[in-house]
């Protein structure tokens, strides 16, 4: 298996490129109906996330909040699957059960998708110290919003990787805004990163608008990990073209502020990078983005082809046994009502 800092760069631009298609298509068929529930689009944050995986291996562990489409691309999750789920089709990643904000992917590592915010973090902690329990050489990615930091669940769980010395790495994707509130609203400190310090652990801030240094920088905290396992703390400051979720105007924003920003698009700049060093020209840039833009519409005309979750699973992943208590499975319909 090839080390992590030598994957193709040019393949995880086509991964950034495939994220970005995918969340348009999704937008536009939410806007379509064809998509119930809520809808978090990730455009503008795909530095992150694949800079991150960029740092991995395939058997590394990841979780993550309810913004969770790109992670599960990036982790290897097909672009049929991810958009079925967004269909609630049978064939969607988490079978049409858990629709945008609950995709999983056991087969990749990719274990949520979680709406509750914080919620997840204390169970990165748990994968963690199993991990660790178990002598694997594993690392886990966490990554959460900064809305996440003040919840209590947050605080516990730092706490207890800092204990325990854990192998994992809390990853803060930093968009300066929980939902419409302002980071410096919401927070007393002026760095998030700050919060590391209280729980002993490592604290670092990266561009999260450059794959390079976020790569680069993962990469280098995990080798250190891997040689003495302990928690770290990364602060990813980055920033979403979109609203909070597709029924956010965004109008707490200004129009020059996010000019700002898409002048500083993480696609556009890894793109000038590649091209400046000779690694890619227009003409493969274009035939990457039009493979993109194949893949997310192919996605489309699968999740609508596909079939619907079938009634009698209606209790499997709810109940114990898959029925409710005190009702037998003889008493269970097709429907998956009481008889």
């Amino acid at each position: 298996m090839p080390a992590p800092e030598q994957r193709d760069e040019v393949e995880m631009l086509a991964t950034m490129l495939l994220i970005r298609r995918f969340e348009e298509r999704a937008s536009q068929q939410y806007q379509a109906q064809k998509i119930g529930g809520f809808c978090h689009l990730y455009i503008g944050q795909e530095a992150v996330v694949t800079g991150a995986v960029a740092a991995t291996r395939p058997d590394d562990y990841l979780i993550t909040a309810y913004r969770d489409h790109a992670h599960a691309l990036a982790r290897g999750t097909s672009a049929d699957a991810c958009m079925a789920e967004l269909f609630g089709k049978a064939t969607g990643c988490s079978r049409g059960l858990g629709g945008s904000m609950h995709y999983f992917d056991k087969a990749n590592h990719m274990y949520g998708g979680h709406a509750i915010v914080g919620a997840h973090v204390p169970l990165a902690a748990g994968m963690a110290f199993a991990a660790k329990y178990r002598k694997e050489d594993r690392v886990t990615l966490c990554f959460f919003g900064d809305g996440a930091i003040n919840q209590g669940g947050f605080h516990e769980a730092l706490n207890l990787a800092g204990l325990f010395k854990l192998p994992v790495i809390f990853i803060c994707e930093n968009n300066f805004f929980a939902m419409g509130t302002s980071v410096k609203r919401s927070t007393s400190l002026e760095h998030i990163v700050d919060r590391a310090e209280g729980y002993d652990m490592r604290g670092e801030i990266v561009d999260g608008m450059n794959f390079r240094e976020v790569r680069d920088k993962l990469s280098e905290i995990i080798a250190s990990i891997r040689k003495d396992p302990h928690p770290a703390f990364v602060e990813a400051r980055t920033y979403r073209y979109r609203g909070h979720s597709m029924s956010d105007p965004a109008s707490y924003r200004t129009k020059e502020e996010l000019e700002k920003y898409r002048l500083d698009d993480p696609i556009t700049r890894l793109r000038a990078q590649l091209t400046r060093e000779g690694k890619l020209t227009n003409e493969q840039f274009d035939k990457m983005d039009k493979r993109a833009k194949e893949e997310a519409m192919a996605s489309v005309k699968f999740a609508e082809e596909s079939p619907e979750p079938p009634l009698d699973e209606l209790y499997d992943y709810t109940y114990a046994n898959g029925v409710e208590a005190g009702v037998s499975p003889a008493k269970k319909t097709a429907s998956g009502k009481k008889a």
